[in-house]
């Protein structure tokens, strides 16, 4: 697997976001491009992201986090918000440089009390009819750099 190759930015970015996203998939790609599986959200979390002019909402939950063998204590990664047992949630506000397809993210509130207060930037595009996040992280696990892509589809 390689890094996804994001297009030149979206135009008309602001307007596009717009609206309420679900999760197609999130997948983290270290240097050499190979996959790597978050241990705190695992393979195939599930997500949902709210865009409303300067605010948003974003909710993601490892799948099969009912189960305790799989609760995982809080890990910090560069650049991202924390994960708290197999659930990261935050909301704040946004700017959006159109121009570039960056979206910076302020957060105001966070499941980690650690976030409250980080900023964070993204590329963000839209391809087709999906929403794509992608960002320069760390992995929760040894810290190793990867790339991570999220995949949104319109809900509604």
């Amino acid at each position: 697997m390689n890094k996804v190759s994001l297009p030149a930015p979206t135009a008309n970015l602001a307007a596009s976001i717009l609206g309420m996203w679900r999760l197609k998939s999130r997948e983290d790609v270290d240097a050499s491009g190979q996959r790597r599986v978050d241990p705190l959200l695992g393979p195939t979390p599930l997500g949902i992201l709210c865009f409303a002019p300067g605010y948003f909402a974003m909710q993601l939950m490892r799948r099969d986090r009912s189960a305790p063998e799989n609760a995982q204590r809080q890990v910090q990664t560069n650049n991202n918000s924390s994960a708290v047992d197999g659930y990261d949630a935050y909301f704040g506000t946004y700017t959006l440089d159109e121009t570039n397809g960056a979206l910076t993210v302020h957060l105001e509130a966070s499941i980690s009390p650690s976030n409250i207060g980080s900023s964070f930037v993204r590329d963000i595009r839209m391809i087709d009819d999906e929403l794509v996040i992608q960002l320069s992280t760390t992995t929760a696990d040894d810290g190793a750099p990867i790339t991570r892509t999220l995949t949104f589809s319109r809900l509604g």
